[in-house]
C-alpha cells in the first residue's frame, strides 16, 4: 500500500533552515519506508530562511548587500525581491538575527535594528511598492528603534543629541524628529508578519518573554521593560500613532521591531495569514495518511504561533496523525497535545554540548525520524493482529441453534 507523508517542519536555530530540516527528515523516512510518496513543506516563519524560500516559491530572487549588523559592525545580508517584480521581502533575522550576535556579545540592550530599516529603504530603492517584514530569531529588543532611524527618523534626547543605538538608551529619550523619514514610506504599503500573541509592554511584554533567551540578565530585563514603555509613550505621542503600542496584537514581534514599524504605518498580522497563503498546505496536509512537523524547541510557547502548532491545527481539519520532532523539550510542551499534536519527542539521542548538538543537528534529526517511523510501523502491525483475532474470533462463534 502506497504511504503518503507530509513533511512540515520549520527551521532549527544556527543549525538546519526548513528546507534542510525537510531533506533530513525525509532521508529518515526512506530508510523505513523506501517506496512512500514524501511531499517536502518546509515552513518559515518570518525568521531565518524566509526571504530565500519566498523567492524561490514565487520565481523571484535575492538582492544581496551589507548592512548594519545587530552589534553595530556591517554584516553581509540580504532582502528578496518576488516573482511579481513590486513586492519586496526583508527578513530581519538576515541582518539582526540572534545568530549574527557571538555569544560573547549577546545583550538585547546593545543590539540593534538599523539593519533593517536600511534593508527597507533599499528595497525602496528598488521601485519595490510592497514590502513584506518577516520577524522572528531577533537578537535585538530595541523597539524598532534603529530601523527608524535608518529611515530617517531623529531620535533625540533633553539635550537635542541624537541617541545611540541600541535599547538600554531608550530612557533617554525626550522626542522624535520625523521630518526626515523617507517620504516613499507614505507610499508603500508595508505588512509585517509577526507572532500576534507578542505584545511590546505588561508581563507578557516582549523584555520579560523573550530577554533572557538573548542574554538579558534580571536586572536587565526589568531595564528593559521600563525603556518600552516610554518608548511606547514617545511614539504614540510624536508620530500620533492611534492604536495600542503597548498590548496591541504583534507589537513585541522581534523585540518590539512590530511596534517601531506599526508607528510608520505598517500592518502587523498574523505571520501565517501572509506566508502560508500561497502553498496550497490544507489540501497537501489532506493527501497525507502522516504528517510529520519540527522546530527546534517544543515547549509552552509552542502552542503561541509556532510552526508545529500551525500545522497539527490545520492536519487535524482532515483528521491526520501528527508527529512532531524537536531538538529539546521544554516546560508546558504537553500542551501541543491540545493544538493536534499525537505524538512528540527530541531528537538527541544523550546529553552533548549545545555546539555538538547545532553541529550534527541534521544527523539527529534523520536518526530521530526512522526511530519515531519504526515505533509507529510497530504500533500499525500490533493493531493490525487485534483486528485479525478480533475478526476470527467473530467469525469462529457458533450461533445458537434456532428453537423449534
Amino acid at each position: 500500500m502506497l504511504i503518503r507523508v507530509a513533511v512540515a517542519p520549520s527551521g532549527f536555530k544556527e543549525s538546519l533552515s526548513a528546507q534542510s530540516a525537510a531533506e533530513a527528515i525525509a532521508t529518515g523516512v526512506r530508510r523505513v519506508l523506501p517506496d512512500a510518496e514524501i511531499d517536502l513543506i518546509p515552513l518559515v516563519d518570518g525568521g531565518e530562511g524566509t526571504a530565500e524560500a519566498m523567492a524561490a516559491a514565487s520565481g523571484g530572487r535575492l538582492v544581496r548587500l551589507r548592512a548594519t549588523g545587530p552589534t553595530g559592525e556591517p554584516v553581509p545580508t540580504h532582502f528578496a525581491l518576488l516573482g511579481d517584480g513590486e513586492t519586496a521581502v526583508v527578513e530581519m533575522a538576515a541582518v539582526a538575527g540572534l545568530s549574527l550576535v557571538p555569544r560573547e556579545l549577546r545583550d538585547p540592550g546593545a543590539t540593534t535594528t538599523r539593519g533593517v530599516g536600511e534593508l527597507i529603504r533599499a528595497a525602496l530603492d528598488t521601485g519595490a511598492r510592497r514590502i513584506l517584514v518577516g520577524c522572528g530569531d531577533s537578537g535585538t529588543s530595541d523597539g524598532g528603534a534603529g530601523a527608524l532611524q535608518a529611515l530617517g527618523a531623529r531620535l533625540l534626547d533633553a539635550d537635542g543629541r541624537e541617541l545611540p543605538h541600541g535599547g538600554r538608551e531608550l530612557h533617554r529619550l525626550d522626542r522624535i524628529d520625523a521630518a526626515g523619514l523617507d517620504a516613499r514610506l507614505a507610499a508603500t504599503s508595508i505588512r509585517v508578519a509577526c507572532n500576534p500573541f507578542n505584545v511590546l509592554c505588561g508581563e507578557r511584554g516582549v523584555a520579560r518573554v523573550f530577554g533572557p533567551q538573548k542574554g538579558a540578565t534580571p536586572a536587565q530585563v526589568e531595564q528593559l521593560a521600563g525603556n518600552l514603555e516610554h518608548w511606547a509613550a514617545v511614539l504614540t505621542r510624536d508620530l500620533r500613532v492611534r492604536t495600542d503600542l503597548r498590548t496591541g496584537t504583534g507589537t513585541g514581534a522581534s523585540g518590539g521591531l512590530g511596534a517601531g514599524l506599526a508607528a510608520l504605518g505598517a500592518e502587523l498580522l498574523p505571520r501565517f495569514e501572509v506566508l502560508l497563503d500561497d502553498m496550497d498546505l490544507d489540501d497537501r496536509l489532506a493527501r497525507a495518511d502522516l504528517v510529520i512537523t519540527a522546530e527546534g524547541a517544543l515547549d509552552h510557547q509552542t502552542v503561541r504561533g509556532k510552526v508545529p502548532a500551525e500545522v497539527a491545527r490545520r492536519a487535524k481539519r482532515y483528521g491526520r496523525p501528527v508527529l512532531a520532532l524537536a531538538g529539546t523539550i521544554g516546560e508546558g510542551a504537553r500542551q501541543v497535545y491540545s493544538a493536534g499534536v499525537d505524538a512528540y519527542g527530541s531528537i538527541l539521542p544523550a546529553p552533548m554540548s549545545l555546539t555538538e548538538a547545532l553541529g550534527r543537528g541534521g544527523e539527529f534529526l534523520t536518526d530521530a525520524a526512522e526511530r519515531s517511523l519504526r515505533m509507529i510501523l510497530i504500533g500499525t502491525r500490533l493493531s493490525s493482529r487485534e483486528s485479525r483475532q478480533t475478526a476470527v474470533s467473530v467469525s469462529g462463534t457458533q450461533r445458537p441453534s434456532s428453537v423449534r
